[in-house]
């Protein structure tokens, strides 16, 4: 599905967010595999030099937020949503995108109306889940340019996204109950899943990402 080396044909640079909430070798380690280019960053100024911005992380809210209001960093985020250029937020990077956090009661960055709920160990799940799981796509978007409806990709998290508006939701995924796995607003995109953990479909998921919409 992805060619390593092949010509991009795209000048595009990509700053990947470094705030201390992990998994930024899997990201690079994805992005070298596809030959892109791109930079890891804790500074405002030096990230504000990307094209493109990636938002990963794993880990708990509210020390993500604070981490990211000490660098300056949540500051940085919102400005570079409000300037239209591509923003990809995955699995925590999805999740603090949103106004809140039932994690610790956490207020997030805000860019996107809804909250980020707590599976319930009540409806017999186990916590975190985590593995492989279904995607269903719904509508059309970029991101999943040449995806099958219900690929698998491989998630790990204890909180889902809640949108206030369901129209924004672009993948869902079923696990006890339907959540929301993927959603986009505008220049932003945000993935439960682990897309640089997905094999060949995520792999192509971060392809799409650095080629943008046709």
């Amino acid at each position: 599905m992805v060619t390593p080396g092949s010509p991009r044909g795209i000048d595009v640079k990509i700053g990947i967010v470094d705030y201390e909430a992990g998994n930024l070798k899997s990201v690079e380690t994805a992005l070298r595999y596809l030959h892109a280019d791109y930079f890891i960053s804790s500074d405002p100024s030096v990230l504000k030099k990307g094209d493109k911005i990636i938002f990963p992380g794993v880990g708990e809210a509210r020390s993500a937020m604070r981490i990211l209001s000490e660098r300056g960093l949540d500051q940085f985020i919102k400005d570079f949503f409000k300037s239209g250029k591509p923003l990809l937020g995955i699995c925590l990077g999805c999740q603090i995108v949103l106004k809140s956090s039932e994690e610790n009661s956490t207020y997030c960055l805000g860019l996107v109306p809804g909250v980020s709920r707590e599976f319930s160990v009540e409806m017999g799940l186990k916590i975190p889940h985590m593995g492989w799981n279904q995607v269903s796509i719904k509508g059309s978007h970029y991101i999943f340019r040449d995806i099958p409806d219900n690929g698998s990709f491989y998630f790990v998290h204890s909180f889902y996204p809640e949108l206030d508006k369901s129209s924004q939701v672009i993948g869902s995924t079923e696990y006890g109950i339907e959540f929301s796995s993927a959603f986009s607003v505008d220049n932003l995109v945000a993935l439960q899943f682990h897309p640089e953990k997905s094999g060949p479909f995520g792999l192509k998921i971060l392809d799409n990402f650095i080629k943008g919409a046709d």
